[in-house]
């Protein structure tokens, strides 16, 4: 019976994974292709069924605890579907906030040509896929992959921060345009930053083992919003 509950819980948040990945892609197609309705698409049908989504899985594993009082790693578990469950809907919000700032860019002149930025976000959605088949196997190696990449997205951050200042220096007219793309670069690492706690999560669910603070210390995080 518990068995059963933790994989049907487990299904429930995999796919909640993969239309919050959705959900980001969509998001930055909007912006490339300059697609109004998708974007308005994201903001409002999408956020109300990321956040119907989150209810729904909560309300479960709060009901998997009370009925079967899980131990040791079942409990840990359903613990971090708890967790993950909670960075999901986060990563749904950074998607719509992507999403605002899209909206507004996709009607004013270009400002430059999107390199960066697409190359982030598959790098970050890459990194949401790769946390969630770390959960699926139990995999606490491929988690640590993960956990790797977390430097390359800074370094896109730092790269469009330095392009987008040199804009904004040499012509006013651009800043408002630049902070938006900005913005944008921003939400994209918070996703990231999402993913490798997932995979911190799925460290501490496998090994029993609390990383956190270790990781923290070799490499100082952005702060949460």
């Amino acid at each position: 019976m518990l068995e059963s509950a933790i994989n049907e819980i487990k299904q429930r948040i995999v796919e909640y994974s993969i239309f919050a990945e959705t959900m980001i892609e969509k998001s930055i197609k909007g912006l490339l292709e300059k697609d109004r309705g998708l974007l308005e698409q994201i903001i409002s049908e999408d956020e109300n069924q990321a956040n119907r989504r989150e209810i729904e899985i909560e309300n479960q594993g709060v009901s998997i605890i009370a009925r079967f009082s899980p131990k040791a790693k079942e409990l840990r578990t359903i613990l971090m579907i708890l967790k993950m469950n909670n960075d999901l809907e986060r990563i749904c919000d950074h998607a719509v906030d992507i999403s605002e700032s899209s909206l507004y860019l996709i009607e004013k002149p270009q400002l430059k040509p999107f390199i960066d930025i697409p190359r982030m976000a598959t790098l970050t959605m890459q990194m949401l896929s790769e946390a969630i088949d770390s959960f699926i196997e139990e995999d606490p190696m491929k988690a640590n992959e993960v956990l790797k990449k977390d430097d390359i997205i800074d370094d896109f951050r730092d790269q469009i921060l330095r392009e987008l200042v040199t804009y904004m220096s040499t012509d006013m007219n651009t800043i408002e345009r630049a902070l938006r793309i900005l913005n944008i670069a921003r939400h994209l690492e918070r996703i990231a930053d999402l993913s490798t706690n997932i995979c911190e999560d799925v460290i501490y669910m496998v090994e029993g083992r609390n990383i956190k603070h270790h990781f923290s210390l070799s490499k100082e995080k952005p702060e949460e919003d």
